[in-house]
C-alpha cells in the first residue's frame, strides 16, 4: 500500500534540501548568506524528515515537531537578516528600523521557543493551540516584512544577486501564512495545505541553488549530455502533447454527440501522425538541439582563450609566414585542421588564389565573380560543409561548386570573408586531423573570426596599394626634380643659341658660351650621377669651399638680368662644407626667384654675416612679397609656387632640404607689396678661423634681416 501524500511530499522536501545542504556545505561557505542558507537547508531537512517519521511510525511527538517548526522559521529569518546586512552596508536602512526589526524578531522567537520548551519539558501549557497559530502567523508576517524591506531598500544593481532567495523565502512564509490563517479560521490544518506543503518547499530548492551558483560564479560538477537533455526534453514535450491530446479527445467525445467517438479516433490518429512527423524531422531535431545547447550547456570554446590567441596571431607584424597563411592557420585551428586556401577579390572582380597551405590545388584556381557560390555568399552568410553537400546536394539547392574548390583534394568547409557587407574573399578549410562534430557554436565562432581576419587582410591590401602609390609618387617626385634641373640647363642653352648669331664673332661671348656649356655639362653629369647613386651626395658634403667667392660668382652671373643683384660690404673669406654645385644651384635659385619677383627698377641685395659658428646669407628684394599664410603653409612645400603655371614649386623645397642636410636653416620674412628677405644659415667649416682671434669685429648674435628698402 502506498504511503499517504504527506509522506511523499515531506520526503521529497527532505531529499532536495539535503542535496542543497551538501552542495552549499561543500562548495559555498565563504559568505554569511551562504552559511545562513546552509543552516536553513539543514534545519529544513531535519524538520521534513521528522514529519516523515511521524507519519510512518508516530514519532517524535507534537512538541518536538513544534520546536523544529520554530527552529526552521528561525533559520530562514536568520537568512533574511544575513541578507539585510548587505543592505545595511549600503546605508539604505535607518538605525531605528534595524533595531525594531531585530528586536521584534528576537522577542517573538524567544517567546515562542520559551513557551514551547516549558510545555515540552515541564508540562506547563501557558497558551492554547489558537495562540500558537497566531504566533506562527506573526512569524510568517515578520518574515514577509523582512523580505519586503530587503527588496525595497536594496540597490538596483544588487537585486539580481538576491532575487531568487527573496522569491523562495517569501513563498515559504506566504504558504505558511495561508495555511495557519486557514487553520485559525476553521479550527484545524487542512489536509490539502499540509500534504502540499512539502512539495511547495521542495519546488523552491532550485531557486536557492541557482542563486548560490550564479552569485559565486562556480559551475556544478554534475552535468548531462546534450543527447540526454534532448531525449528527456523530447519525452516531456511528447508527454505534454499526448496529455493535451487526451483532454482534447475527451471534450470532442462529449461534445460530438453521435459522432463523438469517431471524431475522437480521428483526432487521435491525426495528432499521432503529426507528432511522429515532428519527431522524425531532421530540421526540427536540429533546431531543438541548437536551442538546448544555447540555453542549458556551457560553450564548447573558451572564448577568452580563443580571443587572446587570435589577437596574438594578428598582432604579429612580421610577414613570415605571410598574413594570408596565418589567417588559414587561425580558421583551420578552430576546427582542428591545418590545411586550407584563401581566394581574394581582384581588381577585375574575380577571386584569385592568394595563399594555400598543406593542399594540392588544381591548375585552374580562379573563381569567377558570377559563380553560383559567389551569388550564394552575396545573399546569405552560410558556411558550406562539402561533406553534407556531397551527401545531399538538394539541401544546398543543387549549388554548383567552382572547380577551383571542387577539384581540391580534402576540401571540407567553404567560408565567406566579408568586408562590411561585401564579399571580399573566400576561405576553404581542409579536412581535420581529428573528428569534429560541427554545430551552431562552431559556425558562429568561424563567422566572427572570418570577419575579423578579413578586415586585417583588407587593411594589408590597402597598405600594399598605398606603398605602391608612394613608390610611384617618389618616382614622380624625382622626375619633377629632374625636370626642374633640366629646365635650368635648357634655359641656359636656349639663351646661348638665341645670342650665338648676334655675338658669334665676339671673343667675350665665345668664352662665356664655353663656361656656360661647361656648367651645363657638369650639371647634367651630376644629375646622372645622382640618379645612379642617390646616396653619393652625403659623401660630398665634406668638401670645403669659400662661400664668399661662391656668392660673388653668383652675383656676377645673375647681374646680366635686371635688377642686378648687389653684394653689400667687404666680405671676409668664409669657409663652409658643402657640395659646390648643389650649393651654387640652391643659392642661385633663391637669387633667381628674388629677381623674378622684383620689377627691373627694383633692388636685390645680398649680405653675409658671421654669428657664433654660423654664417648667415641675407637675400633681400623689393618685389611683390608674400603673405604670411603662404610662407607658413606653402612656401617650402613641394609643388607650391607663386608663379602660376610657369613654376613647378620645387626650388624652395629643394633649397631647404639641402640646407637642412648641411645642418643649417632657411627662414623667410615678407610683406606683400614691400618685398621679401630670405635668411640662409650654414655652419662654418672652421669656427676658429672666424672666431674671437681674427674676426672679432664681425662676430655678432644672430642678426635680424636688414630692413626692407621702400
Amino acid at each position: 500500500m502506498l504511503p499517504d501524500m504527506s509522506v511523499i511530499s515531506h520526503g521529497a522536501a527532505a531529499v532536495v534540501f539535503a542535496i542543497l545542504s551538501v552542495l552549499v556545505g561543500t562548495r559555498y561557505l565563504r559568505r554569511d548568506i551562504d552559511r545562513a542558507l546552509f543552516l536553513a537547508a539543514t534545519v529544513t531537512t531535519l524538520w521534513a524528515s521528522t514529519l516523515v517519521t511521524q507519519s510512518l511510525w508516530g514519532h517524535p511527538g507534537f512538541f518536538i515537531r513544534y520546536l523544529l517548526e520554530l527552529l526552521r522559521d528561525t533559520a530562514w529569518i536568520l537568512l533574511l537578516f544575513a541578507m539585510l546586512r548587505d543592505t545595511f552596508r549600503h546605508g539604505r536602512l535607518s538605525g531605528q528600523l534595524k533595531k525594531f526589526l531585530g528586536g521584534a524578531t528576537t522577542v517573538l522567537l524567544i517567546t515562542l521557543l520559551l513557551l514551547g520548551s516549558l510545555e515540552f519539558i515541564f508540562g506547563i501549557a501557558l497558551v492554547d493551540g489558537k495562540t500558537k497559530l497566531i504566533g506562527q502567523i506573526a512569524l510568517s508576517l515578520l518574515g514577509l516584512s523582512l523580505v519586503e524591506q530587503i527588496w525595497r531598500n536594496a540597490p538596483a544593481f544588487g537585486r539580481s544577486s538576491m532575487k531568487y532567495l527573496c522569491i523562495g523565502t517569501a513563498t515559504i512564509f506566504i504558504f505558511d501564512f495561508l495555511m495557519y490563517a486557514d487553520a485559525l479560521l476553521f479550527g484545524s490544518i487542512a489536509d490539502s495545505f499540509w500534504n502540499a506543503r512539502g512539495f511547495v518547499n521542495a519546488a523552491l530548492v532550485p531557486l536557492f541553488a541557482i542563486n548560490v551558483v550564479n552569485t559565486r560564479k562556480q559551475p556544478i560538477d554534475f552535468q548531462l549530455s546534450r543527447s540526454a537533455v534532448f531525449h528527456a526534453g523530447t519525452l516531456i514535450m511528447a508527454g505534454a502533447y499526448l496529455l493535451l491530446l487526451s483532454v482534447s479527445g475527451y471534450y470532442v467525445r462529449i461534445l460530438g454527440g453521435d459522432w463523438g467517438e469517431a471524431l475522437q479516433v480521428l483526432l487521435s490518429a491525426v495528432a499521432l501522425v503529426f507528432l511522429t512527423t515532428l519527431v522524425l524531422s531532421r530540421r526540427i531535431r536540429a533546431k531543438l538541439m541548437v536551442l538546448i545547447s544555447q540555453n542549458f550547456f556551457d560553450y564548447k570554446y573558451d572564448y577568452r582563450e580563443e580571443w587572446l590567441k587570435l589577437t596574438k596571431e594578428l598582432a604579429y607584424l612580421s610577414d613570415d609566414p605571410p598574413l594570408a597563411q596565418r589567417v588559414i592557420r587561425i580558421l583551420g585551428g578552430l576546427v582542428e585542421s591545418n590545411a586550407g586556401a584563401i581566394w581574394l577579390k581582384s581588381d577585375q572582380g574575380s577571386y584569385t588564389l592568394r595563399e594555400s597551405a598543406n593542399l594540392a590545388t588544381p591548375r585552374y584556381t580562379v573563381i569567377d565573380e558570377d559563380a553560383e557560390l559567389v551569388r550564394l555568399f552575396n545573399e546569405k552568410e552560410w558556411i558550406v560543409n562539402l561533406d553534407e553537400y556531397r551527401a545531399d546536394p538538394v539541401s544546398y539547392d543543387l549549388l554548383e561548386i567552382p572547380d577551383a574548390i571542387a577539384k581540391t583534394p580534402d576540401a571540407w568547409l567553404i567560408i565567406p570573408l566579408y568586408l562590411s557587407n561585401e564579399l571580399y574573399g573566400i576561405a576553404m578549410i581542409g579536412r581535420p586531423y581529428a573528428r569534429v562534430d560541427l554545430n551552431w557554436e562552431n559556425f558562429d565562432l568561424i563567422k566572427v573570426v572570418a570577419r575579423q581576419t578579413c578586415n586585417l587582410l583588407a587593411q594589408a591590401d590597402a597598405q600594399n596599394r598605398l606603398s605602391r602609390a608612394m613608390q610611384f609618387e617618389a618616382v614622380s617626385k624625382a622626375s619633377a626634380f629632374m625636370v626642374h634641373d633640366l629646365k635650368t640647363v635648357v634655359a641656359q642653352l636656349t639663351l646661348l643659341v638665341n645670342n650665338a648669331q648676334k655675338h658669334k664673332n665676339n671673343p667675350a661671348f665665345i668664352e662665356d658660351m664655353i663656361n656656360t656649356t661647361d656648367h651645363a655639362v657638369r650639371k647634367m653629369s651630376n644629375l646622372l650621377a645622382h640618379i645612379r647613386k642617390p646616396t653619393a651626395d652625403d659623401m660630398e658634403i665634406n668638401n670645403k669651399l669659400d662661400l664668399t667667392e661662391l656668392v660673388s660668382g653668383l652675383v656676377d652671373h645673375y647681374s646680366k638680368q635686371q635688377p642686378a643683384p648687389v653684394l653689400d660690404g667687404a666680405q671676409p673669406r668664409i669657409i663652409v662644407k658643402a657640395d659646390p654645385e648643389q650649393l651654387r644651384s640652391v643659392l642661385g635659385h633663391l637669387i633667381q626667384n628674388a629677381q623674378d619677383a622684383t620689377p627691373p627698377d627694383g633692388e636685390v641685395s645680398l649680405s653675409l654675416k658671421i654669428a657664433k659658428g654660423n654664417v648667415v646669407l641675407f637675400i633681400q628684394d623689393t618685389g611683390c612679397g608674400m603673405s604670411d599664410d603662404f610662407i607658413n603653409g606653402r612656401l617650402f612645400k613641394a609643388f607650391e609656387s607663386t608663379k602660376g603655371l610657369t613654376g613647378m614649386g620645387i626650388g624652395a623645397y629643394q633649397a631647404r632640404e639641402y640646407i637642412q642636410k648641411l645642418g643649417g636653416t632657411i627662414d623667410a620674412t615678407s610683406e606683400p607689396g614691400v618685398g621679401s628677405c630670405f635668411s640662409v644659415r650654414i655652419p662654418l667649416a672652421e669656427k676658429s678661423e672666424h672666431g674671437n682671434q681674427t674676426n672679432k669685429h664681425l662676430i655678432i648674435d644672430l642678426p635680424n634681416p636688414p630692413e626692407f628698402v621702400n
